[in-house]
């Protein structure tokens, strides 16, 4: 067990979004902290399926893979995840986020502009799911439902690491800046990097080591 964290802790790695367990900032982790004696358990949160993704369903598996306690890794619409089951269980001792999406449904209605009315008028819109290298086909019911859970900042209140890339056009760190600025439970880092943090990987696994075995977790 690293010094700060819980008896009974384990370490639970949420994937972003059109990813998956075997993402490879997810095995990157698994097999660096495996190195050090500890063991991430990498989460399957394309639930129920791609195509109808819903948060609710995310933070319920989530939720579910948490026995005494957690330290929760999360990755972009994972990091929301994470961020959103810690401001509900406190088992959650501590949280890592990479790029994490918060704000979504603002940013995405923003940034598709005529494409987020089509999206809705038809109910489905074309992506390009990573883990099988296909297009797929979102529901609108996704949106919708983030929409019903994630309003505002979450209200996170345990010790947390962010790391987030100064060149992300996917998630703007601005919104990592906002969150960070107003909880003295939060420490974040700025990367020379863009959102995927691939480059970065070496800083991400050395930082949260470091993070994980400070003595404020």
């Amino acid at each position: 067990m690293v010094r700060g964290m819980r008896a009974g802790d384990s370490i639970l790695y949420c994937h972003g979004f059109a990813s998956g367990p075997r993402s490879t900032k997810g095995v990157a982790f698994e097999k660096h902290f495996a190195e050090r004696g500890m063991r991430i358990e990498r989460l399957d949160l394309r639930v129920p399926s791609f195509e109808h993704l819903r948060l609710s369903a995310m933070i319920e598996t989530v939720t579910a893979a948490i026995f005494d306690g957690a330290v929760l890794i999360g990755s972009s619409l994972g990091g929301l995840t994470a961020a959103r089951v810690a401001e509900r269980d406190p088992r959650v001792s501590a949280l890592i986020l990479l790029a994490p999406a918060f704000q979504l449904v603002a940013r995405w209605r923003d940034q598709l502009g005529p494409a987020w009315d089509e999206w809705q008028r038809t109910g489905s819109r074309d992506v390009t799911d990573y883990t099988t290298g296909k297009l797929a086909k979102i529901d609108f019911g996704f949106v919708e439902d983030v929409a019903a859970i994630d309003v505002g900042y979450p209200d996170v209140r345990v010790p947390t690491l962010i790391l987030h890339g100064l060149r992300d056009d996917v998630v703007p760190i601005e919104r990592s800046r906002a969150f960070a600025a107003e909880r003295r439970n939060v420490r974040l880092i700025e990367l020379d990097d863009g959102h995927e943090l691939v480059a970065s990987l070496p800083t991400l696994l050395a930082e949260s080591e470091r993070f994980l075995a400070s003595s404020e977790v």
